[in-house]
C-alpha cells in the first residue's frame, strides 16, 4: 500500500532577473561519463545549504526572459546515513537488455485512456508525463544540457496524444489500420529546471537533480498522474515499475514497458526496463493498493533520466537510470505546480 509521508516545506524567498538565454545547446538524448553507481555511494550528503541552493530554480518563460528564484526547506530531517545503495545483481549489457520486452500500443482505446493517454511528447524529442491540468514532468537534459538551453526549447511545445475525429474523411495513403497515435501541439508558458542539474553536469551530483516541469499555455481535460514519494526497494517487494514513452526506434508508436528495480541510492533507480532515445523524460510509475481501500492506484514515483555509460572501476558500464521523487523533490514539483506549499503536506 501507500503509505504517507509529511513532507518538508519549500518556500520561496527571493526571484532574480536574470540575462535570456542563447538557445545553442545541443540536444542530447544520451549521456555519458556521468557519476554512476559506486561515484554516487561516495557522494556525502548534502547540507541544509547544499540543498536550499540545489533547489533553488530557473524559470524560463515563453518570451525568453528568465528568472532565478531562492528557496528555503522548512521541516526537514537530514539522513545521516548517507548515499546508501541497495546492491542487486548488475548486469552488463546494453540499452535492450536481451529479449526486447516493450509493448507499442496499438489499441486506440488504450491508446487514448488513462493511464496511457498521460504520456506525453516532448518538442525537443522526449517523452513526458501529465502531472495536472497545465504542468507536465519531462527530463532536464531534454531542455538544457548544464550549460545554456538547447535550440528547441526556446519554442517549446507539448503533444497530447489523439486519435483522429470521425470527420477526417478518407485515410491517408500509407496509414495503418490501428491508426498511429496523431499530437495536438500546445506552447509551453513557462519552464521549472532546479539549479542543482546545472551543477550537476560540471560538478560531481551527477543526475539526482534531472528533472523539469513545463507548464502549459491552455490547460487540458484529461486525467493526469498524481505524484507519490519514491519508496525504497524493499518497501515494494515484487513490484513493478511502469512507464511509457515515444521510443525512437518506433516512430509514431506509443510504447510501454514494466520491470522491477536492480539497484537504487538515495536519489536514483538503476533499472534495466528496455527503453531507447525518445523515452527520455517519461513518468515512471508504480501500482499500489490504497490504504484501507480495494483499488489500485498509480502514481509516478520518478522520472526516467535515459541510457547512461558509466565509468566503474576503469570499465564503461551501462545502464538505465530515473532519477526518484523524494519527499524534497515532491515538495519542489508541488510547489511549481500550485505556487504555494498548502497543498503539498501528505506525499
Amino acid at each position: 500500500t501507500w503509505h504517507l509521508k509529511k513532507i518538508p516545506q519549500i518556500v520561496s524567498e527571493r526571484t532574480f532577473s536574470l540575462d535570456s538565454p542563447k538557445f545553442e545547446a545541443k540536444t542530447k538524448l544520451e549521456l555519458n561519463s556521468v557519476c554512476g553507481i559506486e561515484c554516487q555511494r561516495k557522494l556525502p550528503v548534502p547540507s541544509l545549504s547544499d540543498l536550499k541552493d540545489l533547489l533553488s530554480y530557473e524559470t524560463i518563460f515563453e518570451n525568453g526572459t528568465r528568472t532565478l528564484t531562492e528557496v528555503n526547506v522548512l521541516g526537514l530531517v537530514l539522513d545521516p546515513a548517507g548515499n546508501t545503495t541497495t546492491r542487486r545483481s548488475s548486469r552488463k549489457k546494453r540499452q535492450i537488455y536481451g529479449t526486447d520486452s516493450r509493448f507499442s500500443i496499438y489499441d486506440k482505446r488504450f491508446m487514448t485512456n488513462f493511464p496511457f493517454n498521460t504520456a506525453v511528447k516532448v518538442s525537443t524529442g522526449c517523452s513526458g508525463i501529465l502531472i495536472s491540468p497545465k504542468h507536465v514532468l519531462t527530463a532536464a537534459h531534454c531542455l538544457h544540457n548544464g550549460k545554456d538551453y538547447v535550440k528547441g526549447s526556446k519554442r517549446l511545445r507539448v503533444g497530447l496524444m489523439k486519435t483522429k475525429s470521425r470527420g477526417d474523411g478518407r485515410k491517408r495513403k500509407g496509414a495503418k489500420r490501428n491508426g498511429m497515435p496523431s499530437f495536438q501541439w500546445t506552447r509551453v508558458k513557462s519552464t521549472h529546471i532546479p539549479k542543482g542539474w546545472f551543477k550537476g553536469v560540471s560538478g560531481d551530483i551527477a543526475l539526482d537533480y534531472d528533472y523539469a516541469v513545463l507548464e502549459l499555455k491552455r490547460p487540458h481535460k484529461r486525467k493526469y498522474m498524481e505524484l507519490g514519494i519514491s519508496p525504497t526497494i524493499k518497501m515494494m517487494p515484487g513490484s513493478m515499475i511502469h512507464f511509457s514513452g515515444f521510443d525512437n526506434d518506433r516512430s509514431g508508436q506509443l510504447v510501454y514497458r514494466f520491470c522491477s528495480i536492480s539497484d537504487e541510492s538515495n536519489d536514483l533507480f538503476y533499472q534495466y526496463c528496455d527503453a531507447e532515445p525518445g523515452s527520455t523524460g517519461s513518468g515512471v510509475y508504480l501500482r499500489l493498493k490504497e490504504p484501507n481501500k480495494k483499488k489500485w492506484k498509480r502514481k509516478i514515483i520518478a522520472v526516467y533520466s535515459g541510457h547512461q555509460w558509466v565509468d566503474v572501476n576503469g570499465e564503461q558500464q551501462d545502464y538505465n537510470v530515473a532519477v526518484r521523487i523524494t519527499p524534497l523533490k515532491y515538495a519542489q514539483i508541488c510547489f511549481w505546480i500550485h505556487g504555494n506549499d498548502e497543498n503539498c503536506a501528505q506525499g
